[in-house]
């Protein structure tokens, strides 16, 4: 076993450049897709959960109580370029173009790259289902903003092993 899969820290990847968390405060490439929470523009207690699935493009944008974005009917909303800029800022733009499949004909890609290249090939809405399991995941990391400071281990995240197992 490699001292990566006995070890309980996970490698985190520092961002491509630093990014303002008040627009978008969770963004992230899992699951297949370009996923997040994007803070309303109108409301400030109303959030939406956007998502752009890998190679097909289909994007799904809604509240955070599962109401369709009233901009992604037909194509890609605010929202949604709002979560691609920050990827790009948190990723790198070759990332996740990688990830999404997007391919970037001329030269290095940029957020507008990605979302125009997707945009033009006229992507299906996705289910929503998914926006239930991506706020759920934005709440639990908020909830770990709320522990103190600690070098100590976390009690629910015991069941990794330990730094020091021995093979």
């Amino acid at each position: 076993m490699s001292d990566f899969e006995r070890s309980s820290t996970a490698r985190v990847i520092p961002p491509a450049r630093p990014r303002k968390l008040a627009k978008v405060p969770f963004v992230e490439l899992a699951d297949g897709r370009l996923q997040g929470v994007v803070s309303s523009g109108s409301d400030i207690e109303r959030v939406y959960v956007s998502s752009v699935a890998a190679g097909t493009y289909a994007y799904a944008c809604s509240t955070n109580n599962n109401r369709p974005c009233g901009g992604a009917r037909g194509g890609f909303c605010k929202h949604i370029g709002a979560l691609i800029t920050e990827a790009v800022l948190q990723y790198g733009a070759e990332r996740v173009a990688r990830y999404l499949r997007v391919d970037a004909a001329d030269g290095e890609p940029t957020d507008r790259s990605l979302n125009l290249t997707m945009s033009q090939t006229r992507p299906s809405p996705a289910d929503s289902k998914a926006a239930a399991s991506v706020f759920s995941r934005f709440l639990r990391h908020l909830a770990y903003l709320e522990l103190p400071p600690t070098t100590g281990p976390l009690p629910e995240m015991q069941w990794f092993p330990s730094t020091r197992a021995v093979a």
